[in-house]
């Protein structure tokens, strides 16, 4: 797939935060120094566009430092909001590096049903099968018979093994048999779907402390990722699935999906600015190949409007 295409869709995928952005900055012009109505203004704009009170407060305090020599005019702050939003992404654009050693590296994938979780599971294996490591999956989602259904058809289409067990059955024994499988055939990442249901969060935060149990005893290091699928069309409702799934999962990474036309993409800059858990990649449609590591500096431009 060419560079283009994905950038493209990177493109659509911001667009409705770039165009909100736009208009709210359109027709804001000043000398070399912007004042406080204008940066309250901006920072309005960058609320209303879903970056989050923190990274708009970050970016109106590096406008407010700013000596636009040549005026302020759109396109000049535009530049100084794309160079802010860079900052807030860089450190956080971590793609899931398989290092474990022994293999395999064990990932558990949590998200609330409807996330496309399974979805960017495939999508993820696809991801490693493209950088040469041999994928396994394991169906822990035991409680939706459809769930483990929809695996063994991506697990089928993509040509790797996947370990599943009855519906309703105890999603640890699976994880357990997963494990075993996986490190006899020397399996490089072992990726684990878990279930979603964030209704009753004491018994999410059980299953999965059994999850973790159980792999502690056949791998003390695993399991090595805890990755949250997030919907980016629920905006600001993604942040709080985060501090929820934090506390309940510990999380160590984030994937953002569904950044199509109707995402609200500034969620990543407030996800980042929040949290600062590593984002190991962002999904832009719906191919097995629209699941990417992303690139801060794109991204931020895309956003600003000044790619």
């Amino acid at each position: 797939m060419s560079g283009d295409s994905w950038s493209d869709r990177l493109f659509g995928g911001f667009r409705k935060t770039s165009e909100k952005l736009t208009e709210n900055l359109a027709g804001i012009v000043s000398k070399t120094r912007l004042d406080t109505a204008q940066l309250d203004e901006i920072e309005d704009a960058l609320i209303l566009s879903d970056l989050g009170p923190r990274a708009a407060a970050r970016i109106r305090e590096r406008l407010a430092d700013e000596r636009f020599e040549r005026g302020a005019d759109e396109t000049a702050i535009r530049q100084a909001v794309a160079e802010e939003i860079a900052a807030i992404l860089r450190p956080v654009a971590k793609p899931l590096d398989i290092v474990a050693f022994p293999r395999p590296q064990v990932v558990l994938v949590i998200g609330v049903n409807g996330s496309g979780k399974t979805t960017t599971i495939a999508k993820l294996a696809h991801l490693f099968q493209e950088l040469d490591y041999s994928v396994m999956l394991a169906a822990g989602d035991t409680f939706r018979a459809a769930a483990i259904g929809q695996l063994g058809v991506w697990a089928e289409r993509l040509g790797v093994p996947i370990v599943k067990g009855l519906e309703g059955g105890d999603p640890s024994a699976v994880v357990f048999d997963a494990v075993k499988a996986a490190t006899e055939k020397g399996i490089d990442a072992l990726i684990v779907d878990t279930a979603g249901r964030l209704q009753n969060k004491r018994e999410l935060m059980d299953e999965l402390a059994k999850i973790r149990r159980v792999l502690g005893r056949l791998n003390p290091e695993a399991p090595h990722d805890v990755v949250l699928v997030l919907d980016a069309t629920n905006g600001q409702n993604a942040l709080q699935q985060i501090e929820i799934f934090k506390e309940v999962a510990g999380v160590t990474g984030l994937i953002m999906t569904k950044l199509d036309g109707t995402a609200r993409g500034g969620v990543l800059v407030a996800a980042a600015e929040q949290y600062g858990l590593p984002i190991h990649a962002i999904g832009v449609g719906e191919k097995i190949d629209d699941l990417r590591p992303f690139d801060p500096d794109l991204v931020a431009r895309v956003i600003a409007g000044v790619a």
